[in-house]
């Protein structure tokens, strides 16, 4: 699944094709993507054909374009929502282009400077959706997220906490909430109500990164080992956001179709028996809920309090 590296990429390439774009035509070709969309295609294709878009904003792994208002210099009232689930793609492609093959929805928007656009989403496990949703004030009045100074966020997304990368993360709530969990470590930072955005491969390499075993109890960690692995959980994002996300195959990809390449700097995740790049000791993998905790048993030692 798409995490924070991979939708902010994906947020990054849009922005600049769609600020200042009017949306001139949308196709459902699939209404399975507009699960989350209160409406039926039909609506959703009316409401959104015609409406400017402002921006593009993201907070963990949901995004979504602002659009103007019919008041002028009015901060946006609605936006549309996009959750890319397991597979979803936002691809930008020429308006006359050969439709993608699990293409499910298409807009085709009029930019001022760069002329017509199609933004395509495309789904092969058909879990991503795009709906339309009302925009609702930020608890802290801060910007909603990353891409927009607008103090809101969408209804969908208002319960989702702020990821490590947002100015507005707020530190000491993260190292209380992490005091008040009795679970796993590694569970609590999949907790999206806890901090947003991080998922299986980038908790890993947190957790390698800062030398925390992944059953270790949020609650029994220090102050110190705490703030060590939101260092490292931020440094492990920049990272990957640099390389432009991580690609194991090709379902993951920028607005451009092109892979990112964070998985050659993986540590721990996907290292099955492999050395530890610190002390040599074969990477562990043991079973987590459904997923997969990757792990170095020697530097990353379980301590006698682990908590599952």
């Amino acid at each position: 699944m798409p995490e924070l590296p991979e939708v902010e990429v994906v947020r990054a390439g849009l922005e600049p094709a769609v600020t200042g774009a009017l949306v001139v035509g949308v196709d459902v070709h699939d209404a399975r993507a507009l699960t989350r969309h209160p409406g039926s295609s039909a609506e959703f294709e009316a409401s959104l054909t015609g409406r400017r878009i402002v921006g593009a904003a993201r907070r963990g792994k949901f995004l979504w374009l602002p659009l103007a208002t019919s008041t002028p210099h009015g901060d946006p009232a609605d936006a549309v929502v996009a959750h890319l689930g397991m597979s979803g793609q936002l691809l930008l492609r020429a308006p006359a282009a050969a439709p993608e093959r699990h293409e499910r929805v298409r807009m085709i928007v009029d930019h001022p400077v760069h002329g017509e656009l199609g933004v395509v989403f495309s789904d092969q496990r058909t879990f991503g959706s795009l709906a339309l949703d009302p925009l609702v004030p930020t608890v802290d009045a801060a910007p909603g997220g990353w891409g927009t100074p607008a103090p809101s966020v969408p209804a969908q997304v208002a319960h989702i906490a702020r990821d490590p990368l947002d100015e507005a993360f707020d530190e000491r709530r993260f190292r209380t909430r992490l005091g008040r969990k009795d679970s796993a470590i590694k569970r609590v930072l999949l907790d999206q109500t806890v901090a947003s955005g991080i998922g299986n491969i980038y908790a890993d390499e947190a957790l390698w990164a800062a030398r925390i075993h992944p059953e270790t109890s949020a609650r029994l960690l220090s102050t110190r080992a705490a703030n060590r692995l939101l260092a490292e959980l931020r440094g492990v994002l920049l990272k990957a956001l640099a390389e432009g996300g991580t690609s194991f195959d090709a379902l993951y990809v920028n607005v451009n179709g092109e892979s990112g390449y964070f998985s050659r700097y993986l540590h721990s995740y996907g290292r099955t028996g492999e050395p530890c790049d610190r002390c040599g000791t074969p990477i562990k993998r043991i079973a987590f809920g459904n997923r997969s905790s990757h792990f170095c048993p020697r530097c990353q030692r379980k301590p006698s309090h682990a908590s599952t």
